[in-house]
């Protein structure tokens, strides 16, 4: 029954993706994106401060930014198809149970209304019309706040990964391999200290915190970050 729920429901998922999928997403690029920049000005200011070939430096980043995108994107779609398969199985669940404890379910929506300040004989009659029209939608929508149908898709969150991992990451590679070499060191830090500024500021608003908290927190990781590395970089 689950199967043919999603299959009927597919079509019409394309089109009306909900806020939590979109926000799931979108920080899943945010958070690629800050990855991308810190890891590969890692690198770079590691190797750059071991050496001044121009053409190792450039190899190094490139490689490294490579291999975070992937990671990233791996990483993603790990995690938000553990969260599916979970989402999955608690519906698999909740459709057994309204074929063996109907009246347990019913009792457990009744409930939810009931925590919301509603009458029992209010909550009660809600409980029934619900499971009525659409038990299982119902059910798992008060247990677990799931939209039956509206699964994390691991694709979007993967792409979303490895496309901001790696826009984030050209922005050090290009400033420390691009520049003149006079510019090099302080046009990197600025380009770091911009980019992350800016994914601080992103998260904050997709997570509806504190901006200017996100932001400085962004820019003193980034700072530190290049300070240990290009000091790594110095021992050898």
């Amino acid at each position: 029954m689950v199967e043919n729920q999603e299959l009927a429901l597919k079509k019409h998922k394309k089109q009306h993706q909900t806020m939590d999928e979109k926000l799931n997403t979108l920080r899943a690029g945010v958070l690629g994106s800050n990855d991308g920049i810190l890891t590969v000005v890692g690198v770079l200011f590691s190797v750059a401060a071991a050496t001044t070939n121009q053409f190792t430096i450039f190899v190094a980043g490139l490689s490294d930014l490579f291999a975070c995108a992937f990671s990233m994107a791996s990483g993603e779609y790990a995690s938000v198809s553990t969260q599916k398969d979970t989402e999955r199985a608690a519906v698999a669940k909740e459709e057994q149970l309204l074929k063996t404890d109907f009246a347990g379910e019913l009792q457990a929506v009744q409930e939810f209304y009931e925590q919301r300040g509603v009458t029992p004989e209010t909550a009660m009659a809600i409980a029934k019309d619900l499971l009525n029209k659409d038990p299982l939608a119902t059910v798992v929508s008060v247990k677990y706040d799931i939209q039956l149908g509206h699964y994390m898709n691991p694709w979007d969150a993967a792409f979303s990964s490895l496309f901001s991992a790696s826009a984030g990451g050209v922005f050090p590679l290009v400033a420390m391999t691009a520049l003149p070499v006079a510019w090099q060191w302080p046009g990197t830090i600025i380009a770091v200290i911009l980019s992350v500024a800016l994914t601080g500021f992103l998260s904050a608003k997709l997570g509806h915190g504190l901006v200017k908290t996100a932001i400085i927190r962004n820019v003193v990781v980034g700072i530190i970050t290049m300070f240990i590395h290009y000091y790594v970089g110095q021992l050898f």
